[in-house]
């Protein structure tokens, strides 16, 4: 007997019909794609075999291959079949402890008294969710931001409920920092403004400023008794020196402003995806430390309930080996310095094209980043015409250039500025 197929009646499929029409997510609107992740899918999908990702802001070696740092190699074989257990909340405590005396100093006295509140965090930008979210609650206020600044900002702190406020901090004529500009709207913001500064290698320009300039802006800060949040996602990568990269954060600890600071191992250990971060409130007191530790943890606990275990351990071994670190030291010295050669390439290249613009402040700006000062339309051009992927603000991550593509994007910045 042939079974046949019966077509399910038309009130069915109508039916059917009308929920898929009527689903619970018909609502909601297309979002934009992220202007820095969208540009990797952009270049991606790309066939041009001369395709240039100056956008993403991860280290790469001169053959354009992600870099493993040997120190991290060598935690790693230390690590052997450790348990998989949940972290405390606050995190790995042998990480906490390494991430507050490499971004402090161990000689520094808060952490010495134990007056620190630390917290592992998601990495970097989990840090700056957390910090937020806790200001929104106990220290709610506007927050400023120099301009520009890393495009995450914004997004966090506004998810925070944090409002957002700007102060000038980058110069477009020279392309450097306006000094006299930040310390007229640092000193106009009302007294105790929460105020985000970048520790170093200042996302996206590369424009940091100079230690004296440090101690200016730190006695406005004490004039104005403002809140210093510090992002200090690039320690080692503006400088090649940890100790160095630490200068301002350490300058105000010592200060005693009252601060806080979001700190990153992805860049500096290679860890992108291990998500290893750290949030660090300076207390003024024992009992104020406990009371904070208390609420940090009340607030993380809904939201991610303990932090990643592996990146922790990477970073916490390497800290605590006196040998490791003179290894990670060597490491970072290497990747500041072949991302500081290829500044210097970058320009020699420009000009060996015929370019006769100044481009100095690409040598002059350090860390990651650069600021070309190229325009929307010219950064347009450099992907339409030449397939060189960089960010609409003339952004790029000088770390993706190597001996093998600077003359191509010299050649593409030539012919999109003469």
């Amino acid at each position: 007997m042939v079974m046949r197929r019966c077509a399910a009646p038309s009130f069915l499929r109508a039916g059917a019909r009308s929920v898929r029409a009527n689903s619970t997510w018909a609502n909601v609107p297309l979002g934009p794609p992220d202007p820095i992740l969208g540009l990797t899918v952009a270049y991606n999908e790309d066939t041009f075999p001369q395709k240039v990702n100056l956008g993403a802001g991860a280290y790469r070696d001169d053959d354009g291959k992600p870099f493993q740092l040997r120190a991290v190699r060598e935690a790693e074989k230390t690590l052997g079949n450790l348990d998989m257990e949940y972290a405390p909340i606050a995190g790995v405590p042998a990480f906490t402890k390494a991430a507050q005396n490499l971004l402090f100093g161990a000689e520094c006295s808060q952490v010495q008294e134990g007056l620190i509140s630390t917290m592992q965090t998601i990495s970097g930008t989990g840090a700056l969710r957390v910090a937020g979210d806790f200001l929104a609650k106990f220290r709610p206020g506007d927050i400023y931001l120099p301009t520009p600044t890393w495009g995450n900002h914004g997004p966090i702190f506004s998810d925070a409920r944090l409002p957002t406020k700007s102060y000038r901090y980058y110069r477009a004529s020279d392309c450097g920092l306006d000094i006299d500009g930040m310390v007229e709207d640092l000193r106009a913001a009302p007294d105790g403004t929460i105020i985000l500064l970048h520790a170093c290698a200042h996302n996206p320009t590369g424009v940091d400023p100079t230690q004296e300039e440090w101690n200016t802006i730190l006695k406005v800060m004490q004039e104005k008794k403002h809140f210093a949040f510090f992002d200090a996602a690039y320690q080692g990568f503006a400088t090649g020196d940890t100790l160095a990269d630490a200068y301002a954060v350490r300058l105000f600890a010592k200060a005693g402003v009252p601060m806080l600071a979001c700190q990153s191992f992805a860049k500096n250990f290679g860890l992108y995806g291990h998500r290893a971060g750290a949030v660090h409130f300076v207390c003024g007191s024992a009992d104020e430390k406990a009371r904070m530790d208390s609420q940090l943890k009340i607030l993380i606990r809904p939201m991610y309930s303990n932090p990643p275990i592996h990146g922790a351990r990477i970073v916490a071994t390497v800290l605590n080996d006196a040998n490791l670190t003179a290894l990670w030291n060597e490491d970072v010295k290497v990747m500041a310095n072949r991302i500081g050669g290829m500044r210097s390439k970058l320009v020699d290249a420009l000009k060996a094209e015929g370019s006769v613009r100044d481009w100095s402040h690409v040598t002059k700006q350090i860390g990651m980043f650069s600021f070309t000062g190229l325009t929307k339309d010219q950064c347009d051009k450099m992907i339409k015409d030449f397939h060189v992927y960089l960010t609409a603000n003339g952004r790029i991550s000088v770390a993706s250039l190597t001996s093998g593509n600077v003359g191509y994007v010299a050649k593409a910045m030539h012919a999109v500025t003469k």
